[in-house]
């Protein structure tokens, strides 16, 4: 039996990653065979990769830095989420395609046509049965991104964008949400960690 394919997206400082965290640990504890992913990442390819997009010192034009987050993604199904989804496993990925088309596609105005065009050539048949969006308010969470242990001067080149970029990211998930409200769920990201897990164990409910 096929497993599910959960993923977690939203603007910089949403809280995405806390929440994948804690959703993995609510459905091991429910028995489940799970696997946590990332990207870009997730594989040693696209670990290097991502090392390179995230430092400033790169300077990647907007389809430069999307033909890298292509690549890694290409990779990231084809050797790991794939199989895993195969042998019956529960893979929560922190970001997948839905953040190109929200970044490259509308913030670096690479248009959405071009974005999924990529995407349907690197996923295939491979998409999530459910995305979250976590929504916060950009000012806030961008705070909490640029002040967070995690960001230093060699990956902080999506922090430091301006918060025109931010607000256009967050409009585009919004959107998105809008347009697929089967698979996208937004889930209110204010509050407590729990208070966030219990809307993002409202949304995947039906999934259990």
């Amino acid at each position: 039996m096929r497993g599910r394919f959960i993923t977690f997206e939203g603007i910089e400082g949403c809280g995405k990653s806390t929440q994948h965290r804690l959703l993995a640990d609510h459905l091991l504890a429910r028995g489940l065979r799970v696997l946590l992913t990332r990207e870009p990442g997730g594989t040693p390819l696209g670990e290097a990769l991502r090392a390179i997009l995230l430092d400033p010192a790169s300077s990647p034009t907007p389809m430069a830095e999307l033909l890298i987050l292509e690549a890694a993604r290409a990779q990231h199904v084809s050797t790991l989420i794939a199989p895993a989804l195969a042998r019956g496993e529960w893979v929560l990925s922190d970001r997948f395609a839905d953040a190109s088309l929200a970044y490259q596609g509308a913030a670096r105005g690479l248009g959405l046509d071009t974005v999924a065009a990529l995407n349907a050539m690197v996923c295939g048949a491979t998409r999530p049965d459910r995305t979250l969006v976590l929504d916060l308010d950009v000012e806030l969470a961008l705070e909490r991104a640029r002040r967070r242990a995690s960001t230093t001067a060699s990956n902080r080149r999506f922090e430091d964008e301006d918060l025109a970029f931010h607000r256009t990211v967050a409009e585009a998930y919004r959107a998105l949400s809008a347009r697929e409200p089967e698979r996208v769920r937004t889930v209110d990201a204010s509050g407590t960690p729990d208070e966030v897990l219990a809307r993002v164990l409202a949304a995947v409910e039906d999934l259990l």
